[in-house]
């Protein structure tokens, strides 16, 4: 048996570019009001300890990993730095530069939430 689908109308947001402009024969869905629960009924808010707690199951899923690519990568190499040299685990000189670029990334962006919040405070 053949079914015929109704068509559906068209949507407010779709008429000549117009979104505030309502589409005659449509009905607008009514609104909403958001409680503090959640979203959804049955939902529970979202939380700071929640987001600390996803954050801890990151960091810890990061480490084993860490953990798990300096145990495969114990090979010594040959490190020269302002002349200096010595010889490493790769993963450790690895590691080494990895915070280093780190501490780097966190002066630079130091510096300029410094420089931005002394031209919020002489602007105000």
């Amino acid at each position: 048996m053949a079914t015929t689908q109704t068509p559906t109308p068209p949507l407010a947001s779709a008429t000549n570019g117009n979104p505030s402009r309502r589409v005659t024969g449509t009905t607008r869905a009514p609104r909403v009001a958001r409680t503090s629960t959640g979203d959804l009924p049955g939902k529970a808010p979202r939380s700071r300890a929640g987001a600390v707690w996803v954050g801890i199951c990151v960091a810890a899923l990061l480490l084993v990993a860490l953990i798990v690519f300096m145990l495969q990568n114990t090979q010594l190499v040959l490190v020269s730095f302002l002349g200096m040299e010595g010889t490493v685990p790769l993963a450790v000189a690895l590691l080494i530069a990895g915070v280093g670029v780190g501490v780097i990334a966190l002066i630079v962006g130091t510096v300029r939430i410094a420089q931005l919040r002394r031209r919020l405070h002489r602007g105000a």
